[in-house]
């Protein structure tokens, strides 16, 4: 095989998995582990990738190198309200628990809010800020999303009214006011968990897409070893061109 063509193969390859790790501070001081894949320009669209219930960072160890080849940057972040996910353990729970922390899933919204402030500050030549939320994640992206003004879009997979505790339209008091393109997908029948959320959301680019097979919870729909991967990938796509 000819060397030029090999030491192009090597390059390419490093390029879609390049990955570093990183540490910076929430806003209450804890410690927070995220992965880097910034293998494209400074000035390409930036997602930040916030996983599901008692996972870790990595829950996009096959996702965020494909959002590469597409031309994104991107971070996982482990949130305080996690755990295990692909032998990788989330580094930011075990550190919370360590120091008396609360764990439960709204208590991860300054994390994300953190990553956020972290990004822009870090990356502030990226020319799009993108969040991406994974089950109960998903649901406090929509609400960061109608939140904050420096948002450009926003992913969810597999929203809902999770949290009870906080009052039946936690979600959505906060998602009517999505101006912003959206994006939400789950499994077929989940859509009754999100499709009132959706219907209140005021954004003109507002996408949502459902798989003819039963498909998966969270953003491991786009995992390879689930058959409807292609299918999901594809909406991912043709949505992200629309950012």
């Amino acid at each position: 095989m000819n060397k030029i063509f090999i030491t192009a193969l090597i390059f390419i390859s490093f390029q879609i998995t390049a990955q570093e790790r990183t540490v910076f501070e929430s806003s209450d001081g804890l410690k927070i582990t995220a992965d880097l894949y910034v293998t494209n320009p400074e000035n390409s669209p930036f997602i930040i990738l916030f996983h599901q219930a008692r996972w870790s960072r990595g829950e996009y160890q096959e996702i965020a190198p494909k959002l590469s080849k597409l031309g994104f940057n991107s971070m996982a972040i482990d949130q305080r309200s996690g755990g295990k996910v692909n032998d990788v353990i989330n580094e930011t729970h075990r550190r919370a628990v360590k120091q008396n922390l609360p764990t439960e899933y709204t208590d991860a919204e300054v994390d994300m809010n953190s990553a956020i402030d972290y990004v822009k500050t870090k990356f502030s030549k990226a020319s799009k800020l993108i969040i991406w939320g994974s089950s109960y994640s998903s649901a406090l992206v929509l609400k960061i999303a109608g939140e904050r003004e420096d948002i450009d879009g926003a992913l969810s997979f597999a929203p809902g009214e999770y949290f009870p505790n906080k009052g039946r339209d936690y979600i959505t008091k906060s998602a009517i006011n999505i101006t912003k393109p959206v994006f939400i997908t789950s499994a077929k029948n989940e859509k009754n968990s999100w499709w009132d959320i959706y219907n209140k959301i005021p954004s003109r680019k507002k996408i949502y897409f459902l798989p003819n097979e039963s498909g998966q919870h969270g953003s491991r729909a786009l995992w390879e070893k689930f058959p409807e991967h292609k299918d999901y990938w594809n909406a991912v796509t043709e949505f992200l061109k629309t950012i």
